[in-house]
């Protein structure tokens, strides 16, 4: 195993502290019990933020891009990271059948740059045109030595949270409860590395290649740092078309890190599992970055998405058709795999 993730990423506390806070989270939903904006999931660790007001039914996620924005700090380039804030929110939502209509976003600087709040306003905007939310909200906090960062520039944290509503051909979210073994996996091709995952290849990049790695040559047209700051790829409005054409969704999952932990949550549901065998090709770039890291394959698979953005579980009948619109809406897919009975993923890589 990597040193990096020996010395500096231990995942189980990650996973200990997600969880502890979200057991005191879910101690507060009694107090709106009988009451507009009462919790109302119905099947634990799927979708902790369903609303329920005076039956409608709001979808809200919160979520930050974390350190991509040290590579934006790093290349003086701040117009791409909407795209990642937007999917990192909206993406989430639309696999629980929920189609985004707001987002609100906190901006945390050191000090404000006018021309860099506007590269990131810009950005957001183009990606809230894309998939058609307002941005109905936000705050921008200057917090000084906060906030830190590279460089001379603007230093800064972006969080954001979505709302939606449950898509009108559904009848309640896709929480994985339909799920059945012999239902089909369908892998949607990501551009690379999605708003997560960066802590990592920051720390590879900077072993590999020094602290200036951003300015080194990728290749004859890119820097690493214009390379890695590629934006991530927004699934909503190919799953939006999916449901537009009465395609049965059975389990989403929004792969923003890890492959196997967002699909291994929406198989936990039914106790059923999966064997994927016909996944896209990690990128060029998480293969270049996987080399220079002396990354074994199975930890890569457990940080980043390896070129597989999300993962939809539809029936079997249903996979001819909806390769069929995936392809008609530009999104590259393919059957990735199968749901099994046996619990468990078993990934070929």
């Amino acid at each position: 195993m990597s040193h990096f993730l020996q010395n500096d990423f231990d995942i189980g506390v990650s996973v200990r502290c997600l969880q502890n806070a979200e057991a005191w989270a879910k101690k507060t939903f009694c107090y709106r019990e009988h009451k507009p904006g009462m919790p109302c999931q119905s099947i634990d660790d799927v979708f902790p933020n369903l609303l329920d007001f005076c039956g409608t039914r709001i979808g809200m996620v919160s979520a930050g891009i974390g350190a991509k924005v040290e590579i934006a700090e790093r290349t003086g380039n701040y117009r791409t990271l909407g795209w990642d804030l937007a999917a990192i929110v909206v993406d989430e939502l639309v696999a629980k059948g929920f189609e985004s209509t707001n987002i609100a976003h906190m901006l945390d600087v050191d000090r404000l740059d006018y021309n860099s709040i506007d590269d990131l306003m810009h950005g957001l905007h183009d990606a809230a045109k894309k998939i058609g939310v307002a941005i109905y909200g936000g705050n921008i906090a200057e917090l000084g030595s906060r906030i830190s960062g590279y460089g001379d520039g603007m230093h800064l944290n972006w969080g954001a949270t979505a709302i939606g509503i449950l898509y009108a051909n559904l009848e309640h979210p896709i929480d994985g409860g339909d799920i059945r073994p012999g239902d089909i996996i369908i892998s949607l091709k990501s551009r690379g590395f999605q708003g997560n995952g960066f802590s990592l290849v920051r720390k590879i990049m900077i072993e590999s290649l020094g602290d200036a790695w951003h300015t080194v040559r990728y290749d004859d047209l890119s820097t690493w740092g214009e390379t890695l700051l590629t934006p991530s790829r927004l699934f909503a409005p190919v799953i939006g078309h999916l449901l537009d054409a009465g395609i049965r969704l059975k389990g989403i999952a929004y792969v923003a890190d890890g492959l196997e932990s967002p699909l291994q949550r929406v198989l936990n549901v039914n106790g059923v599992g999966a064997r994927l065998t016909n996944l896209f090709e990690p990128p060029q770039v998480m293969k270049r970055i996987i080399e220079l890291g002396h990354i074994p394959l199975e930890i890569a698979y457990t940080e980043w998405n390896m070129g597989n953005g999300m993962l939809v579980i539809v029936d079997k009948t249903a996979i001819g058709s909806a390769l069929l619109h995936l392809n008609k809406s530009g999104c590259e897919a393919v059957a990735a795999g199968e749901v099994t009975n046996e619990p468990g993923i078993k990934t070929h890589y």
